[in-house]
């Protein structure tokens, strides 16, 4: 895999992306055909409210688009636009059936589209939780960066992004009702505490069906992996030399990683590197110069 040299986020990035705020009066607005406009393919956004975009769709066609959308330079091949911002204005422009629409077109690369996308919907507050982590996830495996690496662009913290992408490990059904607003991040990450995976779809649904708080959802994992104060697990005690190698482990991988000495033998143990994901596992591998292939 490249290595890609991480360019902050910061740098230069008003020049690339401007939303609803900022002004772009003084850039070359020009008509193109909505028809030659590709969608954005690093698009975080999955879900989009029919209702509002109707709304959206009928004032377009009463009083035309205010604000111009951006776009890609043409793709040599197929001499259509991408979509970098205005995913909602491009939608209800073909619901009203608009033929043309008001758009800025702009120079930018793949990392910076990539990177654009995931911002606009962030700044915006557009993404669902799981849409949120799906993001941080694709920034990662495509431009190959790690959890601080990613924080460090976005403006967050590395915790922060580490808590959204376990969500990903949780099972589909319980993706499902994070996604319908079911469930919280709160309750989600309580329930990624569950070992074994009935047992925790079990309790999602029971969350959802009681409404459970995420102190009460605690107290049921808790007592489910067995954990209720009558018997606690010896907690193994690493020295700092151990903790600050998986301190460098992780930022190497970009995910959780424990060192885990044998209590049998010394000078035994083991190293555990946690994947959230098919596509984090492959990247993990290629980090480490596997090839499956």
């Amino acid at each position: 895999m490249n290595k890609k040299k991480p360019t902050g986020l910061g740098k230069g990035i008003e020049a690339l992306f401007q939303d609803n705020t900022v002004d772009t009066s003084k850039e070359n607005v020009v008509e193109i055909k909505v028809s030659q406009i590709k969608p954005n393919p690093y698009q975080p956004r999955h879900r989009f409210d029919q209702k509002a975009l109707e709304d959206l769709a009928l004032s377009i066609k009463n009083s035309g688009v205010f604000q111009p959308i951006i776009v890609r330079q043409p793709d040599p091949e197929v001499a259509a636009y991408q979509l970098l911002t205005g995913e909602r204005r491009l939608r209800a422009s073909k619901i009203a059936q608009q033929k043309l629409i008001p758009a800025i077109i702009r120079d930018v690369n793949e990392e910076q589209m990539m990177e654009i996308a995931v911002l606009e919907n962030l700044q915006r507050e557009d993404l669902t939780t799981l849409e949120e982590a799906e993001a941080y996830n694709m920034l990662m495996t495509r431009l190959d960066l790690t959890q601080a690496q990613v924080a460090q662009r976005l403006g967050k913290s590395r915790p922060y992004i580490a808590n959204y992408l376990r969500i990903l490990g949780l099972p589909p059904e319980v993706k499902e009702m994070l996604e319908d607003h079911k469930l919280s991040m709160g309750q989600a990450r309580t329930l990624l505490s569950v070992n074994r995976k009935p047992e925790l779809i079990k309790l999602a649904r029971k969350a959802v069906a009681e409404s459970m708080t995420v102190r009460q959802l605690e107290q049921a994992a808790a007592k489910i992996n067995g954990q209720n104060g009558t018997k606690k697990k010896r907690v193994q005690r690493k020295s700092p030399f151990v903790r600050a190698s998986e301190g460098q482990l992780q930022e190497k991988f970009g995910t959780p990683v424990s060192i885990v000495n044998s209590t049998r033998k010394k000078g035994k143990g083991k190293i555990e590197i946690e994947y959230l994901s098919t596509a984090d596992l492959n990247r993990i591998l290629a980090l480490l110069d596997v090839d499956l292939d």
